[in-house]
This record gives structure tokens, sequence and C-alpha cells, in this order.
């Protein structure tokens, strides 16, 4: 049997190569020096490929069009099985390879790796850095959500803002004039068709001319016995491997990537938001205004971009101890310090418009409830009556499912079992509810509305928008305001105000109505800061 397996391998080895190539690779010869610093680029390539992966698998479900996209995306996120985990992996896979790629570089140029004769490794590596950077701006459209859509509406007027190649920039682009159909496609297929490949062949290429000229040792590590790449530095590079899939993998599963609502081009009051990474970018454009915009937008970038692309032509002195390159040193501190700064004050900078944002990657069925409905939903949280009842999945079962449609009765009935429930039932162990008949009217509308379809609004209400609710109920707004067909015509309908007027002016209408709105007879009120930031917010999430 062994004969014949070795046979096999002989064969397989003599027609492909394969089994030698593994071996040449895993025991190439290393400097004794190396180490866990210099775990960064195999974990960079393991996270392209969990990219590529979670890349496919999102795309068998994607529909590469504007609001298809969109409505496909929620489709993953809502129904299909695994997805939301896809695309937390692939979200938060997309941030992490930008900090492992960086800091790869930011190793290598501490140690001076990148000095003759590995100029050309060097370079290649600012290249793999510039198309991680770019999948990150051509990914950000393709949710198609508001967020999405602004946000590379800057992308394309900054691009269209470079000397001489402006104009030929932003029609290929697409985004010469409303961002659409065109534009999509182009950023789609640059995310999907070409970087990939591009990136491919770098990597190959990076990885040959590593090999080529072998790992940089440090300085007085030539005299020392050279190990072998197998198993030290490869248990090493499986252990970091490891470790940031694990990263990965609780964040993708811990923290929730939210969705806006679809792309709206008329909606001229969103403020747009770049990635985190991209942050310090957007606040430094904030530094130049006019014709000096280009200065922050075009010229600071590029010449970044070639200084990083110089750097083994300007620094050519011997190697030296990273603890003696305090240029290199002090560098990489100024560039960390800057690019914290900007990115903090672009993060305290952020509107407060921006602070209570529905998440549409889930179920957002309590949209569509009235105002009233939406404090039933308070009141049945406030109860804790998922303790006896099953609403579907959720819920204890002591007592009947309130999404069956055969226990409803009419609010008459429901008001009278709440007060007394054992003359209504006898027998039953549920105890007599202590609200008002306002209060316990307001949990039977919602129960009445409650159905097997719609039952998933009582966990995705947001806490804001049930808070909200209670104070548009408490301070009688329904008497004058018209909210998802509840309430009267008095006052202008609600449904839609996010795109009628702006946080600010909402907030001041409440404080001093007649000051905001000449002849209004609405009446002044003062409300605490969070109650207003909760009112304001549950206003702002209702649908057109």
């Amino acid at each position: 049997m062994r004969r014949r397996v070795r046979s096999v391998n002989e064969w397989v080895d003599h027609r492909t190569g394969i089994q030698s190539a593994v071996r040449q690779f895993l025991y190439e010869e290393i400097p004794a020096s190396s180490g866990w610093h210099q775990v960064f680029g195999s974990v960079a390539m393991f996270l392209f490929m969990v990219q590529a992966f979670t890349g496919a698998l999102l795309a068998f479900n994607y529909a590469p069009t504007p609001g298809d996209a969109y409505n496909s995306l929620r489709y993953i996120l809502t129904e299909l099985t695994g997805g939301r985990l896809m695309r937390g992996l692939h979200h938060w896979g997309a941030s992490m390879i930008v900090v492992v790629v960086v800091l790869h570089m930011v190793q290598v140029f501490l140690y001076g790796a990148y000095k003759k004769p590995r100029e050309a490794t060097w370079m290649v590596g600012v290249v793999l850095l510039l198309l991680t950077l770019a999948y990150g701006l051509t990914g950000y459209l393709l949710p198609w959500d508001n967020r999405a859509y602004w946000g590379t509406v800057v992308t394309t007027q900054i691009a269209g803002q470079a000397p001489v190649l402006g104009p030929y920039l932003s029609r290929l682009l697409g985004g010469e004039g409303e961002i659409g159909v065109v534009t999509f496609a182009r950023f789609y297929g640059l995310h999907v068709l070409l970087l990939p490949p591009a990136t491919i062949f770098l990597m190959v290429l990076h990885v040959f001319l590593v090999r080529k000229h072998g790992v940089a040792p440090l300085p007085g590590d030539e005299v020392k016995a050279r190990k072998k790449f197998y198993p030290q530095q490869v248990f090493k590079d499986t252990l970091a491997i490891f470790i940031a899939f694990a990263v990965l993998f609780l964040m993708a599963v811990a923290v929730r990537v939210p969705l806006e609502q679809l792309a709206d081009p008329t909606d001229t009051s969103y403020v747009p938001r770049p990635e985190w990474y991209f942050l310090f970018l957007f606040q430094t454009l904030k530094l130049f205004s006019g014709p000096l915009e280009v200065v922050g937008s075009v010229v600071l970038p590029g010449l970044a971009v070639l200084l990083l692309i110089l750097v083994p032509f300007i620094d050519r002195g011997r190697m030296v101890k990273v603890t003696q390159r305090t240029a290199a040193l002090a560098f990489v501190l100024l560039a960390a310090i800057g690019w914290g700064g900007l990115t903090a004050a672009a993060v305290k900078s952020t509107p407060k418009a921006a602070l209570a944002e529905v998440d549409y990657s889930g179920p957002t069925d309590w949209m569509q409830l009235s105002p009233e409905e939406m404090v039933g939903i308070a009141y049945f949280r406030q109860e804790n009556c998922v303790s006896c009842h099953a609403i579907g999945d959720h819920g204890a079962g002591v007592g009947p499912d309130l999404t069956k449609a055969s226990i409803h009765k009419d609010a008459a009935w429901m008001i009278q079992h709440f007060k007394r429930p054992s003359a209504i039932r006898p027998g039953t162990s549920m105890p007599p509810i202590q609200l008002s008949d306002a209060q316990l009217n307001s949990l039977a509308a919602f129960l009445l509305k409650l159905n097997e379809k719609n039952a998933t609004a009582l966990d995705n209400a947001p806490d804001f928008a049930v808070q909200g609710a209670l104070l548009y109920q408490a301070n009688r707004c329904a008497a004058c305001h018209l909210v998802n067909g509840g309430g009267m015509k008095i006052g202008p309908p609600l449904n839609g105000l996010s795109k009628r007027q702006s946080r600010d002016w909402v907030e001041d209408h409440f404080a001093d109505p007649r000051k905001m709105a000449p002849g209004s007879i609405m009446p002044s009120y003062k409300l605490a800061p969070q109650d207003l930031e909760n009112l304001t917010s549950y206003l702002f999430a209702l649908p057109d």
C-alpha cells in the first residue's frame, strides 16, 4: 500500500511539480531574527481570501442594479440563512484588512526592509495598499442606501477635482450627472471584475519578490545560523491567522452592520460620512475651502502616495537596528498622531442626524404602526407579557400565542380581560394589569394589529421610536397631526418629515413654534434633551 501511495505521489510530482514546489516553499531558509513581527503579510493574504469567499457567497444572492441591490441585500440580511454572518464577515473583513496591511507597511518601514535590493517589493506593497483602499471606495456604493449614495457623490466630486484628469475620471466613474445606473455598474465592475485579478497578480508578484530577495535580516543577523520557514514561522503565521479570524468572527456575530434607508437623491439634507479609515481625509477637506479645496482632496493625498513610493530612493543608508531608526520612529509617531487627531475630530463633528438612524437591515414592520400601536409596544414590554405569552417563535408558552388570529377579540373585551383576567377567563393565572383605560386601549390596539407576519415589529422596534411614540401620545400630538393614517389633519401630516425639514428646525419648532412657523397655533414644548432626541428621531423615522 505504501509503495502504491509513493508511486502515485511520484507520478503527481513528476507531472505537476506541486509537491516539490510545496517542499521548497516550506523549507526555504529565513533569517534567525524572523518572528512575530513578520506575520502581518500572511494575515493580510488570508483576509483577502476571506473577502473573496464571502464576496462570492453574497454575489449568489445579490442583484447588481440600483434599487434591486438594496432589496436583495435586505433579503440576504433578513431571510437568507447565514446572510447576516456573511455580510458581517465581508464588512468587518474590509476594515480589518486595511488595519493589517497598514501595520504590515509600518513594520516594513520601521525595520527598513525596503532598502536595496527590495525597492520593487516595497513599491508593489504600496500599490496593494492603494488597491485595498480602492475596494473600500468601490464597495461603498453597493448597498445602495442613503449612506452609500451620498458618500459616492462626494467621492466622484473629489475625483472630478483632479488637475487635467478630473473630467476624464468623473466621466469614467459615471459621476458627471447624478449617481445612477452607469455609476453603479462601473463601481460594481471595478469591485468585482477588475480589482480582484489585479490584486491576485500583485500578491503573487509580491510573494515572488519576497522569495527572490529573501526576508530582510536584522543588522548582524547575517552571521547567525539561518532557520527553516517550517515549522516555527509557519506556526506563528498560523496562530496569527487564527487570532485574526477569531476577532473577525466575533465582530461579525456581535456587532450588527447597519443598513440605512433606500438611496434618496432628493434628500439633500443628508450629511455623508465615509468609512472610518477615510475619516481623516474627510476632516482634512474641511481645512481647505474654495480654490484651495483641490489641495486637500488631490494634492496632499497625491504627494503622500508619491512619498511612500519613493521611500526606498530617499532613504538609501545602510540597515541599522530598529531602535536606532529615530527618524523613522518619529515619522510613524507623527503620522499616527495626525491620523488619530483628524479621525477623532471627524467623529466628534458627526451631526445629531446620524446618532439615531433606523437600521433597515432588520424587519421594519414597526414603522407602519400608528403612534398608539407603538405605545402599545411600550406597555407590552413594560408588563413583560412575553414571560407568559408566545409571540411567534419568541416568549414563553404558558399563555396562548398572541399572533394567532383565533384568540383575537375586540378592544373592549381585551380591556376587561386586562383589568379582571379571572372574571373573563375563570382559572387563568394572569394577574390584573395596573394601567389606565387609555393605556390599556393602546395595548389592545397593538395586540389587535399583531399577527404572524408582523410579529418581528415587537422585537425590532428601537427603543428611541417607542419612547418617542410615548411622548407623541402624552402630548396629544394626534389631535392636530396625522401619522400612518391616525390622527387629525389640522396640522401638516408628519410622514416624510425628514424630507421637508432639518432636525435642528424641528427641535427649534418644538421650543418656539411661532418663531419657526409664523401663525402657528401649536403650543411650545419644553422637553428634556433626551425626550427631545427620542421624539425627533421617531418623527424622522416615519416613512413617506
